[in-house]
């Protein structure tokens, strides 16, 4: 019962990405998060920079959750393509 592997979501809410390269001196996460607001609707909040520090915020208002982790999705793979990974923790094993 507690050895089977946990499910993985179909669509994620929260989605924390990075992106290292040594060779440029590059270290940056970008975290993508999907939240109900107040008014029934639902918020995409981006924060972005380098590892280490603060970084930026920005709050995407949406008419639905839907249409908030579709934007999300999207979002994802552009950093994606761009050389944003997963980190090495937040990887499913091999089954």
């Amino acid at each position: 019962m507690f050895d089977q592997p946990a499910q993985l979501e179909v669509f994620p809410t929260d989605l924390q990405l990075r992106r290292i390269d040594p060779a440029c001196n590059m270290r940056r996460f970008y975290r993508l998060s999907v939240q109900r607001d107040l008014f029934g609707g639902a918020c995409l909040i981006r924060e972005w920079g380098r590892i280490g520090y603060r970084g930026q915020v920005l709050i995407e208002s949406h008419d639905d959750e839907g249409k908030a982790i579709t934007a999300l999705m999207k979002l994802a793979a552009v950093k994606r393509r761009r050389g944003y990974c997963l980190p090495p923790t937040l990887i499913p094993p091999a089954i």
